[in-house]
């Protein structure tokens, strides 16, 4: 299996409505690391798991529309708490559907809202 590995981040303000946040239930801002990681099982015909400038590329479009924006007000996230697993898997979809003619590439998205902890999220395999 390959990987290519592009990262970036994206800084963004978000609340966490449930006692079970604690402190982070009011408004707060994060910045996320992210790292979005392609894979696949052989190299294309370029001997390349994707193209690091299109890589690049894809996960500048994912965070875009998420940068300093707040995702309490954000439509993708109405129905559902920006806890950052959901941020990733957010990322993660775009990503897909951004790939959607290359389902044999796969996807996983890491973010780090501090050094200690990170979470990841592997968009399921597609067909």
């Amino acid at each position: 299996m390959f990987g290519l590995t592009v990262n970036d981040h994206v800084m963004i303000a978000h609340s966490l409505p449930d006692e079970f946040f604690g402190p982070a239930q009011g408004l707060h801002g994060a910045t996320l690391e992210v790292s979005a990681t392609f894979t696949r099982a052989s190299l294309d015909e370029h001997s390349v798991v994707l193209d690091i400038g299109e890589a690049m590329s894809l996960l500048d479009a994912a965070l875009t529309p998420l940068r300093y924006t707040n995702l309490d007000e954000h439509p993708d996230f109405s129905e559902r708490l920006s806890t950052t697993e959901a941020v990733a898997e957010h990322i993660g979809r775009k990503l897909a559907e951004s790939l959607t003619e290359r389902p044999e590439i796969g996807i996983s998205i890491e973010l780090r809202e501090n050094p200690r902890a990170a979470i990841t999220y592997t968009v399921p395999e597609r067909t």
